[in-house]
């Protein structure tokens, strides 16, 4: 069943504050394999003008992608999330998200269409910090893939 072109433009609660810690910084940079200073290192941080270390590029898909789970979990949807695969992921930057920021994202429904019989789901994600500003807009594309024929 194709997903509701209703829920275009549809905002969700914005989430709990998460605190990104140092430590957390440092395993997502090894697990991705860079080896920038700045994630690891506070001195190499602040001699590039930093507070304190910063999280690599792709860190926030962690906290935008537990946010989705509203989107994927909505009953009303109808998204069939079996099908799901991850289409694309974008990340616009105001700033980059350092040690004891403590960030909430707010979910939209920013797209849905419908492709050779996939449903294509555009889900924008608004990281901010619990003063209000923001740090970074996650725009994650999820294709639901049709069904097969013969009954699927």
């Amino acid at each position: 069943m194709p997903l509701d072109p209703s829920f275009i433009g549809r905002t969700y609660p914005p989430t709990e504050p998460y605190e990104v810690g140092r430590e957390k910084i440092r395993e997502f940079a090894v697990a991705i394999g860079d080896a920038n200073p700045a994630y690891v290192d506070q001195e190499a941080a602040k001699a590039l003008g930093h507070p304190d270390v910063i999280a690599p590029l792709t860190f926030p898909f962690m906290l935008s992608f537990r946010a989705a789970a509203q989107v994927v979990e909505d009953p009303e949807l109808g998204l069939d999330y079996s099908r799901v695969v991850h289409g694309d992921q974008k990340f616009v930057y105001t700033r980059p998200v350092r040690a004891g920021d403590r960030l909430s994202v707010t979910i939209s429904i920013d797209a849905i269409k419908s492709l050779a019989g996939n449903e294509v789901l555009t889900i924008r994600g608004e990281v901010g910090d619990v003063s209000g500003e923001h740090v970074v807009t996650s725009i994650m594309t999820l294709v639901a893939r049709a069904a097969e024929a013969g009954g699927e």
